[in-house]
């Protein structure tokens, strides 16, 4: 969602500034450096979330298995 709304915005401030607005193209600008500095986090904080997986420290999805652990017959 974050990709489409800032490419978007791009695309926006672009054609504002083509068109003499200034201040529309800037506001524009703004929201879309917002959204790209929102998707930026949510990579990072996917990636570490990933890598702490690999090393066993997958906190959010341990107690769940725990509390849903198969019962062995």
């Amino acid at each position: 969602m974050c990709l489409i709304v800032t490419i978007v915005m791009f695309v926006l401030a672009i054609q504002s500034f083509l068109q003499e607005q200034y201040l529309a193209g800037a506001m524009q600008l703004i929201i879309a450096l917002g959204f790209l500095a929102l998707l930026i986090r949510n990579i990072i904080a996917v990636k570490n979330q990933q890598q702490s997986c690999e090393t066993g420290l997958c906190t959010g999805t341990n107690w769940i298995s725990k509390i849903l652990k198969k019962k062995d017959s």
